[in-house]
């Protein structure tokens, strides 16, 4: 696919997971590329920039080139437009901190022992109405059900209408549903090669997000916007294909079905469950929908078919085996976490974990190992993780938990009591605009 004279909204991810652009014409939109000033990387979402190193005032603030991925291209929602994501580049050199090439640096790790990573992101979110005072509240549903389908969910056709667009834009949506709450919606893309399903989740959410917009209202994927309700996860499926095409995942002799590089993949994600926590609930607001038994990954455990537990495996076999981790926000990055993700596992099958048996069915948690308490907390298990930190990236840790800590500075100056489970304000103010 090309331009084809059509103007190009040229898009990439930055540390928050916010899309950066720019709208770029004629010939300049056939030439794929744009500068942009490196210091979009340290801002926050309220625009102060933070002292990242290499990316702000300390270099003078320099230009860094965004070039398109062409194999990335596809049709807009917009009129005679196409859009498509480009990667970072200082000086001709990628930029340690640009998300997409971090996982990237995670897919070739796999691609050096002969797997290629295959990922697909389940993504749920609230759909919201003005509430008449400036604010927002849930659309009114009085016929929700979960698994719900046609006008009972959807009385106006706001979210058919996003589905339908996202189709004719080239998403491989495969399904999509009510949740189990009220205005809870999850859309489900099939899976792909690993950059491709975060290109995917990553434009679709921002799909979602304009379309209700034109509609009047508002989608937010936040992890919990709501204390009456439980939240919205980005559920990672994952597995690896052989150079042959097989599922690497899969053991016809096993009684299980599952290969031991499945095993020590699940070994590996759960050996890394604080550590990588931040990365998958990287907002304040996420560690409100992480409590134990809303089912959404938060003690470290595995089990068959249990969404009870953080890694659950799926009981689909043969060429569809796969690993499902529950933990990650549906706001979170999905470059990062699928980077994450893929080097915990690695990092399981390279250190030769053994997996302890599966949790037991409606049983107590069978370990101690859970979510920390907050952002705060996540942010240093992050840091104590060396293993972790040196597999996505020291420079790119550092950047991201200066930004975080940012976050969690402005929580604990904005509310009195920082170990409350209730949503605050100001989660709501700073988060649900952009996300």
């Amino acid at each position: 696919m090309d331009t084809n004279g059509k103007r190009l909204r040229l898009l990439f991810p930055d540390v928050h997971g916010l899309e950066r652009g720019k709208y770029l014409f004629g010939d300049v939109a056939e030439s794929g590329h744009a500068a942009f000033c490196i210091g979009v990387y340290p801002l926050t979402h309220d625009r102060e920039i933070l002292p990242v190193p290499k990316t702000q005032f300390d270099v003078g603030l320099p230009d860094i080139d965004v070039h398109l991925d062409r194999d990335s291209l596809r049709h807009s929602w917009e009129p005679e437009t196409v859009i498509g994501i480009g990667d970072a580049r200082f000086k001709g050199e990628p930029v340690p901190i640009d998300p997409r090439h971090v996982l990237r640096q995670a897919v070739d790790a796999w691609r050096a022992i002969g797997l290629e990573p295959q990922i697909s992101f389940e993504l749920e979110f609230y759909l919201m109405e003005p509430d008449g005072g400036g604010g927002w509240r849930p659309v009114s549903l009085p016929g929700h059900r979960v698994y719900g389908t046609g006008t009972s969910i959807d009385p106006t056709g706001c979210v058919d209408t996003m589905v339908a667009t996202a189709l004719e834009c080239g998403f491989p949506v495969e399904s999509w549903g009510s949740e189990y709450d009220e205005s809870a919606f999850e859309v489900n893309i099939r899976y792909g090669d690993a950059i491709p399903a975060a290109d995917d989740a990553f434009v679709f959410r921002l799909l979602i997000r304009e379309i209700a917009e034109h509609h009047g209202k508002l989608a937010t994927f936040i992890g919990r916007p709501m204390n009456d309700r439980g939240g919205s996860g980005m559920h990672v499926n994952f597995s690896f294909r052989r150079e042959d095409g097989s599922n690497a995942f899969h053991d016809p002799n096993d009684p299980d079905g599952l290969s031991d590089l499945a095993r020590r993949c699940i070994a590996g994600v759960l050996e890394h469950h604080a550590g990588m926590a931040a990365i998958l609930a990287p907002h304040v607001n996420a560690y409100k929908r992480l409590q134990p038994d809303m089912l959404n990954g938060y003690w470290a455990n595995w089990g068959h078919d249990d969404r009870s537990v953080t890694m659950r495996v799926p009981p689909a076999r043969g060429e569809n085996t796969r690993l499902e981790q529950r933990t990650a926000d549906a706001a979170a990055n999905p470059y990062l976490v699928g980077a994450a993700v893929l080097h915990a596992a690695r990092l399981g099958v390279e250190g030769e974990l053994e997996l302890k048996p599966p949790q037991p069915v409606s049983e107590d948690p069978d370990t101690d190992v859970r979510i920390p308490a907050n952002l705060a907390v996540a942010l240093d298990e992050l840091n104590a993780d060396e293993q972790l930190v040196q597999a996505i990236g020291p420079e790119l840790v550092e950047a991201f938990t200066i930004l975080k800590r940012g976050e969690w500075e402005r929580y604990v100056a904005a509310v009195e009591d920082t170990s409350t489970t209730d949503v605050s304000d100001w989660e709501l103010r700073y988060y649900m605009p952009y996300h």
